[in-house]
């Protein structure tokens, strides 16, 4: 599928070359700062030196003294606290932090996460029931709650008291809690509003420990957990949560937890931790145990303090997501295959999918399967007690949870956010969702919305390229929404006549621009092959990229990671 390049433009045309000499840095570097709106000197030492010192004041957070006040109560009175969790990364890492830091603190202190088939996704009634039969009196919910408002006055009839730590979007009216923590509440001050539910469970432990005259290096081992949470949850790595990456990614490589270092071993990963490997290592394995099995085994793992035992819990979960890949692919195929025999689907603007025998645990990695292939919003549904549910996944800059809410009518509860959702609605309305959901779509949606593109940070020549530019660009890390790896575009190159086709279909180049001959460099483009013809035959090509360091045999080099190529 052919994408369109995006030369991006910072939100502000001043202070270009007055950045320039402030920083002593070229206009590369420059335009790389502005589009990430960092124009002053100030602004460019707490980008590029990050410090725990930036972390925000939890207590700006409205709820949090409220929310201190019930826990130290609870420790007073000796109550029975329940930490609840989604089964999710971002749900079974907010849990594990918050349960292993009160655990010596709270005499009667489990966790709790629901089934993601029996119970669904947040809190569930058969959870505030388990909590009335056992006499736990309150329970911290975390990563989710904002929108449970029936659930809490529930527990409120049973006189069991919540903490809320949520990050998604309140809805009209907010849940009866004894407090909330949310920074998206409307009339919240906090001053960063992209924390991941984890996030949130690590201000809460950072109030407590500031208003029990705790350490603060007490909470700071777990901003691992923190990192990965923020990696899979795709949230913005910018202010506090790239600080919190930081130095989480710092805790992962030089000193990481039991369970963490079980996962990394078992799949012989011996390099430096980055975001890339949360998102792509670690995250999706964290996840499986809830897909497939209970998310309690990711908690397990991640709370465990015993290196042998940790390495059975990462075999077991590394087992599980093994599963998880075999169902993936196979449904997956099957997907193909129904939009094959059906001309009619997907839709003009947007794929909805229903089979009722598909694993509820992979129906989310189906629907991005499906976008990367025919890049419309898509929804991929199974049956789940008696209903269709389902996963819901969008193109950039399209809020699918909108078009979804749009077709409410037809639905018995939905959730979520912009870019990924989830809904339940009766199988006979299946069909009538399909037509509405494609009307609403159609409605809403823009051509430019259905092409995918690259977003280029800056045009450039190949001699601008230095090993000083590489040291600067390291510093830019961790990376991910909001702080991408830079990603360059250059027009007019040729290769050398060394290029050539290596494994399935990979191109590996040597580059030059015929005004700067001897200045080369070797590039790699994966499932590039076709392309040899045009450099063999000498056609300018433009090409987008990354720039990475490359060891072979002891030697590093700079090489030019290509993603998208054309024709001059």
């Amino acid at each position: 599928m052919e994408k369109k390049w995006k030369i991006l433009v910072p939100n502000s045309q001043d202070g270009g070359s007055d950045l320039q000499q402030k920083l002593n840095v070229d206009r590369v570097v420059a335009q790389l700062l502005r589009l990430r709106d960092i124009s002053t000197y100030e602004e460019a030492k707490t980008f590029f030196r990050p410090d725990l010192n930036q972390l925000h004041d939890p207590f700006l957070m409205k709820g949090m003294t409220l929310a201190i006040e019930r826990i130290n109560k609870a420790i007073a009175n000796n109550e029975r606290v329940l930490i609840f969790g989604d089964y999710d990364v971002d749900g079974t890492t907010a849990v594990s932090i918050v349960y292993s830091f009160f655990k010596d603190k709270i005499e009667h202190i489990e966790y709790y996460i629901p089934d993601r088939y029996k119970e669904g996704y947040g809190i569930s009634f058969k959870s505030i029931d388990y909590a009335a039969e056992h006499h736990f009196s309150l329970i911290i919910a975390l990563d989710c709650g904002i929108k449970a408002n029936d659930k809490i006055d529930y527990a409120n009839s049973k006189n069991i008291d919540f903490i809320i730590c949520d990050h998604h979007l309140p809805g009209n009216e907010l849940p009866k809690a004894f407090a909330i923590l949310d920074q998206k509440q409307a009339d919240c001050p906090y001053p960063y509003k992209e924390l991941s539910g984890a996030g949130i469970g690590f201000k809460l432990i950072q109030a407590f420990s500031e208003n029990n005259q705790l350490s603060l290096e007490n909470c700071y081992p777990y901003l691992d957990l923190v990192a990965t949470s923020i990696a899979a949850d795709i949230v913005p790595i910018t202010g506090e949560n790239r600080v919190m990456a930081y130095f989480g990614l710092e805790k992962i490589n030089q000193n990481p937890r039991p369970g963490i270092k079980s996962l990394l071993n078992i799949n012989q990963l011996k390099g430096p931790v980055n975001i890339s490997t949360l998102v792509f290592v670690l995250g999706p394995r964290i996840n499986a145990a809830g897909r497939l099995e209970h998310g309690s085994k990711s908690v397990e793992l991640l709370t465990c303090p015993d290196e042998s035992q940790a390495d059975e819990f990462a075999k077991a979960i590394n087992d599980t997501n093994t599963q998880r890949r075999d169902l993936d692919l196979g449904t997956t195929t099957e997907a193909f295959e129904m939009l094959e025999q059906n001309p009619k689907t997907p839709g003009k603007n947007s794929t909805v999918l229903f089979n009722q025998s598909w694993h509820k645990g992979v129906i989310g990695i189906v629907a991005s399967r499906l976008i990367e292939k025919y890049y419309k919003p898509t929804i991929i549904l199974t049956e789940s007690d008696g209903k269709a549910t389902g996963s819901a996944r969008s193109v950039r800059e399209y809020d699918i949870y909108s078009a979804i809410e749009k077709c409410s009518g037809l639905l018995e509860q939905f959730g979520g956010h912009k870019f990924a959702a989830g809904l339940t609605l009766k199988k006979e309305n299946v069909e009538a969702f399909i037509d509405k959901f494609e009307e609403v779509v159609s409605a809403s949606i823009t051509k430019e919305q259905l092409i995918p593109k690259i977003e280029v940070d800056i045009e450039l020549e190949l001699h601008e390229i230095t090993e000083k530019l590489l040291r600067i660009l390291k510093q830019f890390a961790p990376h991910g929404p909001e702080n991408m790896t830079p990603m360059f575009c250059c027009r007019n190159v040729f290769d050398t006549g060394w290029g050539q086709v290596f494994g399935s279909n990979h191109l590996r180049l040597e580059l030059y621009q015929k005004s700067n001959p001897n200045i080369r460099f070797q590039a790699i483009a994966f499932d590039k092959g076709d392309y040899i013809h045009f450099f063999q035959r000498k056609t300018p090509m433009d090409i987008v990229f990354k720039i990475q360091e490359n060891e072979y045999k002891g030697v590093n080099s700079l090489q030019l990671v290509i993603e998208d190529l054309k024709m001059s």
